[in-house]
């Protein structure tokens, strides 16, 4: 039997996270999908994640199969939606999901869902009932997990980033009841 949990991730997981992340923008551009292919997200960005204990790895079996960022509070790429609306007021609270990738070396075990299942379970524990993500429109697959995972797509938001020409995200919200 497969053993897996989420667990929140130190700097000693670093490597593998980085590693994770690499793969990940590989297999994008593999699939001619422009998400991650201007730097984001950097070594900085995962390391800055681990030390505002925002970050979390799913383990299997002792093995980090899969990294995530759940940010509390207001998301402010979330505030510039340019088609679509949020359910909810404009200052409400939720967490969101970020810089979520699997291992190749665990890819088409479904372990996404059980990933973002867990971090749903967080994000409850700490008091929001409310949970965004965004993924690239052409990005199918994490499409598919996301709504696999109950999520309603709400439109399409554009992040300011002077590197990223291609900015465009669909975005998704759930209320966990």
């Amino acid at each position: 039997m497969t053993t897996s949990y989420l667990k929140k991730a130190t700097q000693a997981d670093l490597p593998d996270i980085l590693e994770i992340i690499n793969e990940a923008k590989a297999y994008l551009k593999e699939q001619g999908i422009n998400q991650w292919q201007s730097g984001y997200p950097t070594d900085d960005d995962i390391k800055n994640d681990i030390d505002l204990n925002i970050s979390y790895v799913l383990m299997v079996d002792g093995k980090i199969a899969g990294t995530a960022a759940l940010w509390p509070g207001q998301d402010v790429n979330y505030k510039n939606m340019i088609e679509g609306t949020w359910h909810g007021a404009p200052e409400d609270q939720y967490t969101s999901i970020h810089r979520i990738a699997m291992s190749s070396k665990f890819r088409g075990q479904h372990l996404s869902e059980k990933m973002i299942s867990g971090l749903l379970t967080l994000s409850l524990e700490n008091g929001f009932n409310e949970v965004r993500v965004d993924t690239h429109p052409k990005n199918v697959g994490m499409q598919k997990v996301i709504t696999n995972n109950g999520f309603e797509y709400r439109g399409i938001i554009r992040f300011e980033d002077p590197n990223e020409t291609d900015n465009e995200r669909f975005a998704y919200q759930l209320y966990l009841k």
